[in-house]
């Protein structure tokens, strides 16, 4: 059974920042790297992908990969134009003041794992 994405940014309180709208999408999994490489690989289809990373490059591995949402640790905050760039790519941003370790055993206690 799939989670669905508002129910991990309430109870993970996530900030979002772009495309709110939205947020009703489910999610199958999940990723955590910083290397865009990685991800690249390793990120399928409607899973989240936990990274510390917040330029405008992570938009773009989302937005290729169909990602349900990046969940962007350690307080990053991505520049004005990154955030455009994810609006325009269809792409949620999250945000938590949280490290990435913190962050993916919280989803993992949801049930949202690599699988």
């Amino acid at each position: 059974m799939m989670i669905g994405l508002p129910s991990v940014i309430d109870k993970l309180k996530l900030e979002a920042v772009s495309s709110v709208e939205l947020v009703n999408r489910p999610v199958a999994g999940g990723y955590a790297s910083d290397l865009l490489s990685c991800a690249m690989r390793g990120g399928k289809k409607d899973f989240l992908w936990v990274t510390l990373q917040s330029h405008a490059n992570v938009v773009a591995v989302a937005s290729l990969l169909n990602l349900a949402g990046v969940i962007i640790t350690e307080g990053n905050r991505p520049a004005p134009e990154t955030i455009a760039q994810a609006e325009k790519e269809k792409v949620i941003l999250l945000l938590t003041p949280h490290n990435t370790f913190s962050v993916v055993g919280q989803l993992n206690l949801l049930g949202i794992n690599g699988e």
